[in-house]
C-alpha cells in the first residue's frame, strides 16, 4: 500500500465523498427516465429508440465493474477514483451537448465506464480505511444517496423539463463532479495491493457473460417474441459456466471462485439477488400506477415516492444499534419479511382510493429499505480476507447492478402478463397494478429464508465497538 493517510479528518471525509459519487450516479440513473420525451422531441427521435441512452450506460457499468478492483489494486483508489469522477462528468457534459441519438449515446457510454469505477473503487477505500467495527457506520452515512437518488431523480427531472431543459439533468452533474475531484484530491487515500497480472481471458469471458444478460434483461420487458431472448439469456449463463470452468484452473482468476467458501458472502450475494427481485421493481411500478391508473403526472407521482428518502434516511439512524440488538440473521429475516408485506398493502386501494393512501405505506418502506440494504452490503463482505477484498467488493457490485436490473424486468413482465389479460382483471388496468404487488410482495417475503443460512452470531465483527 502506498500514501495512504487514515487520519481523522480523512475518515471524516471519506464517507461524504463516496456518498457525493453514490448521489451523482443514482440521481443521473433515475432522472433521465423522466426526461426522455422531452429529449425525443428535441432530437427528432421515438422516445421508444430513446431507451438506448438508458440501455448503453447500464450495459457499460455491467461490462467494467469487474476490472474496477484490479485498476484500483495496481494503480491506487486515489488516481482510479478521480479518473472515474473525470470521466463521468465529461460524459455529463457531452451528453448535454449532444445533438442526435448517436452522440448521446457515445456520451453515456463513458458515463458509465466512470460510473462503473466510481463506486466499487469508492467503496474498496472506505471498506481499506476503516476497522470493522467502524465500517458500517461510515456504510451507513455513505450509502444514504443510493436511497434518496432514485426518489428524487423523477422529481427534479419533471422541474427541470417544464421549467429549464432537458441539458441541465445532465449539467448538474458537473458541480458535484468537481467537488468530489477536490476533495478526492485532498482526503482520499491511494490504497494499492500486490497484483500478479490481469486475468484478460476471464474478463472477456465475464463481460460477455454480463453483455448477454444485460441485453436478455432489457429486452424482456420491451418484446412479445420470447424466444431469442430465452436464446441469449442461455448463452449468458453458458458463458458464466464456462468462466467457472476457466475460473477453476486459471492462476489469479478476476474472480476467485474460493470467494464463495466465504458463507457470509455467498448469503450476502444471493440474498442480494433475491431480495432485489421484489424491492427493485417498486420505485418504477408506483409512479406508473399513479400516472397511468390514477391519471395523474410525472411530478405528481415523483412527489408521491419522495417521502420515502426522508423514512430511509431516518432508518439510517436505527440500523446500528437494530444490528447490535438483534444481529445479521434475524435482522434481514425479519427486515425482508415486513418489506414484502408492505408491497402486498400496495395492491389494497382500489382505483376510486385516493393516491395518498399510498404515502404511509411508502413512509415504512423507505425506512426498512435502508436498514435492508445497508445489512446486506456490510455482511456480504464481513469475512472477507484482506487479499479478496477488491475482488469481492467488485462482485458484489455487479451483483447488485444486475439484481436492479432483472428485478425492474420482473415487475415489468408480470404487469404486462396481467394487463394482457382483460378478463381477469375485468378491463381495469389498476387491477394489473395490484396483482403485481401481491406477486412481487409474496416473493419478497420468500426470498427472506435466503437469510436462514446465517448464524446468529455472524457479523459480529463489523457491530461497533
Amino acid at each position: 500500500m502506498s500514501e495512504i493517510n487514515t487520519t481523522d479528518s480523512v475518515k471524516k471525509i471519506l464517507p461524504f465523498i463516496l456518498a457525493t459519487a453514490i448521489f451523482m450516479q443514482m440521481l443521473d440513473s433515475t432522472i433521465l427516465n423522466t426526461s426522455l420525451p422531452s429529449i425525443a422531441r428535441d432530437l427528432q427521435e421515438s422516445p421508444l429508440n430513446m431507451q438506448n441512452a438508458i440501455v448503453s450506460y447500464v450495459l457499460t457499468l455491467a461490462l467494467f465493474m469487474p476490472v474496477s478492483g484490479f485498476l484500483a489494486d495496481k494503480f491506487g483508489t486515489k488516481k482510479i477514483f478521480i479518473l472515474s469522477l473525470v470521466l463521468f462528468s465529461l460524459g455529463s457534459l457531452f451528453c448535454s451537448l449532444s445533438q442526435n441519438l448517436t452522440q448521446l449515446v457515445i456520451s453515456r457510454v463513458i458515463q458509465g465506464v466512470g460510473g462503473s469505477l466510481m463506486t466499487p473503487v469508492g467503496k474498496l477505500a472506505l471498506i481499506k480505511t476503516f476497522d470493522k467495527s467502524e465500517l458500517l457506520k461510515a456504510m451507513n452515512y455513505a450509502i444514504v444517496p443510493a436511497l434518496i437518488g432514485p426518489i428524487l431523480g423523477p422529481v427534479i427531472g419533471g422541474y427541470i423539463v417544464d421549467y429549464l431543459s432537458w441539458h441541465w439533468i445532465f449539467l448538474i452533474n458537473i458541480p458535484i463532479g468537481i467537488l468530489g475531484i477536490i476533495l478526492s484530491f485532498k482526503c482520499m487515500p491511494n490504497y494499492k495491493s500486490p497484483v500478479i497480472d490481469f486475468d484478460l481471458k476471464g474478463f472477456l469471458i465475464f463481460a460477455a457473460a454480463s453483455l448477454l444478460l444485460s441485453i436478455s434483461l432489457e429486452l424482456l420487458g420491451n418484446t412479445k417474441n420470447i424466444t431469442p431472448i430465452l436464446l441469449i439469456l442461455m448463452l449468458g449463463f453458458l458463458m458464466l459456466f464456462y468462466y467457472y470452468k476457466h475460473a477453476k484452473t486459471d492462476n489469479n482468476p478476476i474472480f476467485p471462485l474460493n470467494l464463495f467458501q466465504v458463507r457470509t458472502f455467498r448469503v450476502g450475494i444471493l440474498g442480494n439477488l433475491a431480495t432485489r427481485l421484489g424491492i427493485s421493481s417498486i420505485p418504477l411500478l408506483v409512479p406508473l400506477m399513479i400516472q397511468i391508473s390514477y391519471g395523474q403526472s410525472a411530478l405528481t407521482s415523483g412527489w408521491i415516492v419522495a417521502p420515502m428518502a426522508l423514512t430511509a434516511m431516518f432508518g439510517k439512524s436505527f440500523v446500528i444499534g437494530i444490528l447490535d440488538r438483534f444481529g445479521y440473521r434475524k435482522t434481514l429475516m425479519t427486515n425482508t419479511f415486513i418489506i414484502g408485506v408492505l408491497i402486498c398493502c400496495l395492491a389494497i386501494p382500489d382505483v376510486n382510493s385516493s393516491i395518498y393512501w399510498f404515502v404511509p405505506i411508502l413512509l415504512i418502506m423507505g425506512f426498512f429499505n435502508s436498514i435492508q440494504f445497508t445489512s446486506m452490503n456490510t455482511i456480504s463482505i464481513a469475512d472477507l480476507r484482506t487479499y479478496h477484498t477488491s475482488s469481492g467488493n467488485s462482485l458484489v457490485s455487479v451483483n447488485q447492478q444486475f439484481a436492479v436490473g432483472f428485478g425492474i424486468s420482473f415487475g415489468l413482465i408480470v404487469l404486462k402478463l396481467f394487463e394482457g389479460d382483460t378478463s381477469f382483471i375485468h378491463n381495469e388496468t389498476h387491477n394489473a397494478f395490484r396483482y403485481t404487488f401481491l406477486i412481487v410482495g409474496f416473493l419478497t417475503i420468500f426470498s427472506g429464508f435466503v437469510f436462514r443460512r446465517l448464524h446468529s452470531k455472524d457479523g459480529e465483527n463489523m457491530k461497533s465497538a
